[in-house]
């Protein structure tokens, strides 16, 4: 998405979860507690993924993306699809996403990156210059065509 911006990875913490799971340190019910309603978010609105998951190794993971923000005031904390977040990209001045990956089989769930969209990372033009940046260049060339008369 071309207004992503400040994202945040947590693949390391999700590595580091699993390795105490299979160091013992960890039991299988403190890791896969997705509750109902992220159940259903993952049903409804996730976006289903090619990547098995890490617990269970049976079902698919799945990807929920949830939407908070300001502008959003009754939106805040819903899950949307994948589609819908250009669109709200381009309507907001600036929401974050937090994507969660869950396993409807066993009930895994980790978050798995958080990011910010929206229309305040569209400060540049097309050709990468920004508005103060034409207006500097434009009060140069009108300070040159002054001297020359």
């Amino acid at each position: 998405m071309r207004t992503q911006r400040q994202v945040v990875d947590y693949s390391l913490q999700k590595r580091a979860v699993l390795r105490e799971l299979l160091a013992g340190r960890v039991g299988t019910y403190d890791v896969c507690d997705a509750s109902p309603y992220l159940k259903n978010a993952a049903r409804f609105h996730g976006e289903p993924t090619d990547r098995r998951c890490p617990i269970c190794r049976s079902e698919n993971l799945t990807l929920v993306h949830y939407i908070y923000g300001d502008e959003l005031k009754q939106s805040a904390g819903q899950a949307r699809t994948l589609t819908e977040l250009p669109v709200l990209a381009m309507t907001l001045r600036e929401f974050q996403v937090f994507v969660v990956e869950v396993c409807l089989g066993c009930d895994w769930n980790h978050l798995v990156e958080q990011y910010l969209l929206g229309r305040d990372g569209l400060t540049g033009d097309s050709d990468g210059t920004s508005e103060q940046d034409a207006a500097g260049a434009e009060g140069t060339s009108r300070r040159r065509r002054e001297a020359q008369r």
